[in-house]
């Protein structure tokens, strides 16, 4: 097994050098961040300065090449470039030293403060909304397929049929907008939830406060899609089990319809909704971005929409480069948990 995980792992560093490739290029020729840094007053000689500081006036392939440099676990720098960025690892040489060293995301070019802390204050939120979001589609995902399999042909199996194709096909974002609208503006009176709002609200008086009821709407809008999923999922595998030997054989042994269908029935149905669990999970943290900046939300999501607006590329960049080490990361341990589970099944 740990010679399939060290190849999935080379295969995820394929990956990432795919999405900083196609990122990086695709991002060029949007508009001059050092025009947005400077405002539309400055001159051109600060321009040009500011050009060069952020090595915006390299080639393209250099530019790419130099970004590579710093986000590589190893690298190629001069003393002046290892004090100026602060960079941390294992330097060995003398004017150019080559370094071992943790990723350099650079800094923002908004804020000046380095990506890696921008995102290390906002990987809080999206992690808490993502949790949140699939604790609500498994927990309910789960009773919604199990009885719409032990009432197959009733009414509570087609409404939950029913609602899963419905969370299927609606888009989160305009799940999102509806629900802002509904429950966070026409009847806020009742529901007491706004449509926006982060998991921190700051009080003159109070100072900092937890608001957890700032997290209900989004993870809702967030869930949607996995609960569906996962409802869908949990009906088929139960369907197939309750149909097994065994289950037939517990019933004659005098087992009541609850212990047979929690004890037996769901513990062997399970198999596929943990796989889907890990891999929604994965999901969630890039789905985020949209459920985020409609609500407000302070995470990964909301922070990479707004550097987008101001061509805060390295925020973007890093924000992108975050998410895609989390799906291969997850992804992995989502393989490696289906084949603890159950023995039959080999990662491959």
């Amino acid at each position: 097994m740990l010679s399939l995980i060290i190849k999935k792992l080379l295969y995820g560093l394929l990956v990432l050098f795919g999405v900083v490739v196609l990122v990086f290029f695709l991002f060029q020729g949007f508009g001059d961040p050092a025009r947005l840094v400077i405002g539309q007053t400055g001159d051109s000689a600060t321009i040009n300065n500011i050009r060069k500081e952020l090595a915006l006036d390299q080639p393209k392939w250099k530019q790419f090449v130099l970004y590579l440099n710093d986000i590589s676990p190893i690298g190629v720098y001069s003393k002046q470039e290892i004090e100026a960025r602060s960079l941390k690892g294992i330097f060995i040489g003398g004017t150019t030293k080559f370094a071992i060293k943790f990723p350099y995301l650079r800094r923002s070019y908004q804020t000046r403060k380095e990506v890696s802390a921008v995102l290390a204050e906002a990987l809080p939120g999206t992690l808490v909304l993502a949790l949140t979001a699939m604790l609500i589609a498994t927990v309910l995902g789960v009773l919604l397929g199990t009885l719409a399999a032990v009432k197959q042909h009733t009414w509570m199996d087609t409404s939950a049929i029913f609602v899963s194709i419905l969370g299927i096909s609606a888009p989160s974002f305009f799940m999102g907008i509806v629900l802002a609208y509904l429950f966070g503006f026409v009847f806020t009176g009742i529901t007491g939830l706004h449509m926006t709002g982060s998991l921190y609200e700051y009080d003159v008086f109070g100072g900092k406060q937890l608001a957890l009821r700032n997290l209900l709407l989004p993870a809702i809008t967030l869930g949607i899609r996995p609960l569906a999923i996962i409802t869908q999922l949990t009906r088929s595998a139960m369907l197939d089990v309750l149909g097994m030997d065994y289950i037939r054989t517990a019933y004659a042994k005098g087992l009541g319809k609850k212990a047979v269908i929690f004890r037996h029935a769901l513990r062997n149905a399970l198999n596929p909704v943990v796989t889907a669990i890990t891999g929604w999970f994965a999901e969630l943290l890039a789905g985020a971005f949209f459920v985020e900046y409609i609500f407000g939300w302070k995470g990964i999501g909301k922070v990479t929409v707004d550097a987008l607006e101001k061509l805060d590329f390295p925020v973007v960049m890093g924000s992108v480069l975050l998410t895609a080490t989390f799906f291969i990361i997850v992804n992995i341990l989502a393989d490696v948990l289906y084949s603890v589970i159950d023995p039959r099944v080999r990662i491959q």
